[in-house]
C-alpha cells in the first residue's frame, strides 16, 4: 500500500479564505445536521460555501461525476450549498470491515484495507493529503465548514488525531462544539471536553451549540451562563429538537430510530438490516410516500408478511449472508411471496455463487439462488455514476462495488433496468436485483416501481405528490430557518471572519 506524493502543493502560496470547524461532544451530536443549516445559511447569503470532513467514517458513501467515493453527507452538505459534490471534501472515508479492519479509501479511491495499527503509520502521509485537499477548498471558495468526527477530546487518541482540532490547529481555524441535550448531561459533556483538550488546543474552541433540546430554551439561560464563567466559552443558542426531519444519515445509529408507523399504507416495505449494511439511504425516498410504510427488520418475527422485501448493500456480503443464514432470514426470504430487490450487496446474496477471494477470502460460498447470476470479487473497485432506464421510466444513481454480477447464459434471465442501453438488473419472477444505488430517488420510476409491486400484491398505491427532490430541499430549508431562528449567526460569522 504506497501513498503517492500529496496533491495540492500549488495552493501553498494561495491566500486562504476563512473557515470554521464544527466539532461534538459525540458521536450523532448534530455536527452534519449544523453544518448543512450553515451551508444553506451562508449560501442564501451569497458566499460561495464548501463543507470539508478530514476523515469520514462511514458506510453510507456515494460517487462525484469524476468518480471518486466520498461520504454521503458530505454529498448533502454539498447539497445545501448549491455545489456539485467534489473529492476535496472527504479525502478519507474508512469502511469498517469488521471490528479490526476497514478499507482507506484515499482522495475517492480505495488504497486498501488496514487494521488499526496499519492504519496510525500511514496517518502522517495521510495528513499532508488532508491539508492538501483543504487548502484546494480554501482557495476555491469563500468559506470552507469543517466538520469533526465523534469527539476531539479522545484523549487516548489526541496525538493520532487528523481529523479534528489538530486540523483547525494547522489551519489556524477556530471552532465551536455541538452538544446532544436529548442524551442528557449536556453540559457535563461540552465542559468536560474543553476540560480535557490540552491548552494548545482548547484555545481553538470558541462557542457552544445546545442541540435536540425539548422544551423552554430560558430553562437553560442560567446553565448556560454558568457553563461560560466556568470554561470561558459562550454558549450562541439553543436548537429545538426538529420532529421528522429527513435527511441522509451518515451511519447506521439513524437504524436505531424506527421510521414512523403508518397503518393507511396500502404497501409494507421491510429492509433487512444486518449488521454491516451500507448505502441504506438508497431506502429514504420510500419514507417520504405516505402510502408505503417501511420496517426495519432483522428477525424473521419482524419480517411477517411484507409487500417488498429490500436486502440493501454490505460491505461484508459473506458476513452479512452467512448472518442471514444463522437467524432464518435466508429461508423466510426464500419462502416469502413477496416482490425481492436486491441492491449491490443484496442482490450479489441472491445469486447461485459470490466468488469471493478478495473481501472476506471465503472462496466461493453458496448464494440464496433466487436470481441465475453469479458474482465474482476483484481488487478494482467500480465507481461511477450512471443513467438508465426501467419500467418506462427514466432511473439515475450511482455505482460501489468490487463484486462483478455476471448472468448465467441460457438460463432466462430478464433485464428489468438498463443503464446506457445495456441490461444491468435481472429477475426472475418476483426476484429482482441492481447494483445502481439512489435508483429511488427520481419520482417517475419510483412511482412506477411501487405501482408493479401494489399490482402484484393485488393491492393499490397512491404516490405522494411531492418531489423528493423538492423535499429534502424544503428539508433544508425547514433547517436552515430552524437555525436563523434560534443560534446567533452574526456571531458565528463574526467567528469565521465574515461580514453579515
Amino acid at each position: 500500500m504506497h501513498l503517492e506524493d500529496s496533491a495540492g502543493s500549488d495552493y501553498a502560496m494561495t491566500p486562504l479564505s476563512p473557515a470554521l470547524m464544527v466539532c461534538g461532544t459525540t458521536s450523532n451530536a448534530g455536527k452534519t445536521t449544523l453544518v448543512v443549516g450553515l451551508c444553506r445559511i451562508l449560501a442564501r447569503r451569497g458566499f460561495s460555501v464548501a463543507p470539508f470532513k478530514a476523515q469520514n467514517m462511514a458506510l453510507n458513501s456515494a460517487v462525484t461525476q469524476s468518480g471518486h467515493e466520498i461520504g454521503r453527507a458530505q454529498f448533502l452538505q454539498a447539497q445545501a450549498a448549491g455545489l456539485e459534490p467534489q473529492v476535496e471534501m472527504n479525502p478519507i472515508l474508512l469502511k469498517p470491515a469488521d471490528d479490526r479492519t476497514s478499507q482507506v479509501v484515499v482522495e475517492g479511491l480505495p488504497l486498501g484495507t488496514m487494521s488499526v495499527l496499519e492504519y496510525h503509520k500511514a496517518k502522517p502521509e495521510l495528513f499532508k493529503r488532508i491539508m492538501a485537499s483543504l487548502n484546494v477548498l480554501r482557495s476555491r471558495y469563500d468559506v470552507v465548514l469543517l466538520e469533526g468526527a465523534g469527539s476531539p477530546a479522545e484523549i487516548n487518541l489526541l496525538d493520532h488525531d487528523i481529523v479534528n482540532l489538530r486540523v483547525a490547529a494547522e489551519a489556524g481555524i477556530p471552532a465551536l462544539v455541538v452538544g446532544d441535550i436529548n442524551l442528557g448531561g449536556v453540559f457535563a459533556m461540552l465542559y468536560g471536553t474543553v476540560a480535557l483538550l490540552p491548552s494548545s488546543l482548547r484555545v481553538l474552541v470558541k462557542a457552544f451549540v445546545i442541540n435536540k433540546f425539548r422544551g423552554d430554551p430560558v430553562l437553560l439561560a442560567d446553565g448556560s451562563e454558568q457553563l461560560e464563567r466556568l470554561s470561558g466559552v459562550p454558549t450562541l443558542g439553543v436548537v429545538p429538537m426538529l420532529e421528522d426531519l429527513r435527511l441522509d444519515a451518515e451511519d447506521s445509529l439513524a437504524l436505531t430510530v424506527a421510521p414512523p408507523a403508518k397503518p393507511d399504507a396500502h404497501l409494507d416495505v421491510a429492509m433487512i438490516t444486518y449488521p454491516h449494511i451500507s448505502n441504506f439511504t438508497d431506502i429514504d425516498p420510500l419514507l417520504g410516500e405516505t402510502d408505503v410504510a417501511v420496517r426495519f427488520v432483522r428477525s424473521t418475527r419482524e419480517l411477517a408478511n411484507p409487500d417488498l422485501i429490500v436486502m440493501p448493500g454490505s460491505k461484508a456480503t459473506v458476513s452479512d449472508l452467512t448472518w442471514m443464514r444463522e437467524r432464518g432470514l435466508a429461508e423466510a426470504v426464500t419462502a416469502s411471496d413477496a416482490v425481492v430487490l436486491g441492491i449491490c450487496g443484496g442482490y450479489q446474496m441472491l445469486g447461485t455463487h459470490i466468488n469471493d477471494n478478495f473481501e472476506s477470502r471465503s472462496g466461493s460460498v453458496a448464494g440464496l439462488n433466487l436470481l441465475d447470476v453469479t458474482t465474482t470479487f476483484e481488487a478494482g473497485k467500480i465507481l461511477a455514476q450512471r443513467h438508465g432506464e426501467a419500467f418506462g421510466a427514466p432511473v439515475k444513481g450511482y455505482q460501489i462495488h468490487h463484486g462483478r454480477v455476471h448472468p448465467t447464459p441460457n438460463t432466462g434471465n430478464q433485464s428489468w433496468l438498463f443503464l446506457d442501453g445495456h441490461p444491468e438488473g435481472y429477475q426472475n419472477g418476483r426476484i429482482m436485483g441492481t447494483t445502481l444505488h439512489g435508483l429511488f430517488d427520481l419520482d417517475e420510476f419510483r412511482h412506477a416501481f411501487l405501482a408493479h409491486i401494489a399490482q402484484h400484491r393485488g393491492t393499490t398505491f397512491e404516490p405522494h405528490p411531492a418531489s423528493f427532490t423538492d423535499h429534502r430541499e424544503a428539508e433544508i430549508d425547514r433547517l436552515a430557518d430552524c437555525l436563523e431562528a434560534h443560534l446567533d449567526i452574526a456571531k458565528i460569522l463574526d467567528l469565521i471572519g465574515i461580514s453579515a
